[in-house]
């Protein structure tokens, strides 16, 4: 089934939109906890019920310049699903805009030039009055190494936690 429900937020002055059925939930950011030896663009962890949740920050991810934190910043919990496993991660942005139906024919494929960020990053452009929303393909915002490395934090995390 195709997706026409899009989450939108910002990263700087651009328009991303992630499909609702990855959203789990959206929340304030608060501070979250440095793992040594993750890649730059993971500021964290952060404890969501219990829970570790990898914290990505998509604008050092796409951009290569860090999230300036502000009263509008959010983490929005997505879940991958990567080689028959669900994950949770969370992306932090700039600020969550609202949910916009985009019917897929107003879905354009990602242009192969100008893009500031990886193409496969992209699912598609989707067409609004205002312009664009940059539809994000988010099974592709991490490649399988950065995966493993993230869930072996997880299971680090949790069996210490075990272990007190």
């Amino acid at each position: 089934m195709q997706e026409i429900q899009y989450l939108t937020f910002k990263l700087g002055e651009e328009l991303f939109g992630i499909g609702i059925l990855h959203i789990k939930e959206i929340i304030e950011f608060e501070s979250v906890t440095h793992v040594p030896m993750m890649p730059e663009f993971i500021p964290g962890v952060i404890n969501l019920r219990g829970n570790v949740v990898p914290v990505l920050d998509l604008n050092m991810r796409f951009y290569k310049k860090k999230s300036s934190i502000n009263r509008k910043s959010c983490i929005v919990i997505v879940e991958l699903t990567l080689a028959d496993e669900k994950m949770d991660l969370g992306l932090l942005v700039d600020a969550v805009n609202e949910v916009l139906d985009i019917p897929p024919n107003m879905v354009e494929s990602a242009p192969s030039f100008g893009a500031k960020i990886k193409l496969d990053f992209v699912q598609g452009l989707g067409k609004i009055e205002e312009g664009f929303v940059i539809l994000l393909n988010i099974n592709q915002v991490l490649n399988i190494e950065e995966i493993n490395a993230l869930q072996e934090v997880s299971l680090e995390k949790e069996e210490a936690k075990l272990a007190e």
